[in-house]
């Protein structure tokens, strides 16, 4: 097992142990941020120099929930090299990234764009529970491969 976590395959619960080493790993912390700042930072191409947008709104969101799920994606290939590839890791590492790209957007986007919180639900937030699910298929196929 890489970087000190235990073996959680034996019948004994060890969840606690390697959750705390994944949320303590710097590593982990910058590749998520990594994956609220540059779908954040492509999203700038698509707007004018007056705030507005210069596409279609539908292209627009189908265009980032692309470039988010390519930015996850290869940003977790990263963070598997960091930590074995299990369902808990995927599922650790899946729900960290959410909470940090959540409070991302509750700290910079919503005030900047001007959306309600349930506008920012409806229309972005709920898109990041692809985090936890792409992550958890992720280490659930890894850890099977094995």
């Amino acid at each position: 097992m890489g970087e000190g976590l235990q073996d959680c395959s034996t019948a004994r619960p060890c969840y606690s142990r390697p959750m705390i080493q994944i949320l303590k790993d710097p590593r982990i912390l910058l590749l998520g941020l990594a994956s609220w700042a540059i779908p954040f930072a492509v999203s700038f191409l698509f707007f004018d120099q007056t705030g507005q947008i210069a596409i279609s709104k539908p292209l627009f969101k189908s265009i980032m929930v692309v470039v988010g799920g390519g930015v996850g994606v290869a940003l977790l290939l990263k963070a598997f090299g960091r930590v074995p590839a299990s369902m808990n890791s995927g599922l650790i590492i899946g729900c960290y990234w959410l909470a940090l790209n959540l409070v991302l957007d509750l700290v910079v986007l919503v005030p900047m764009s001007g959306m309600s919180m349930t506008e920012y639900f409806y229309d972005i937030g709920l898109r990041y529970l692809l985090l936890p699910i792409i992550a958890t298929g992720m280490g659930m196929a890894a850890q099977k491969s094995t």
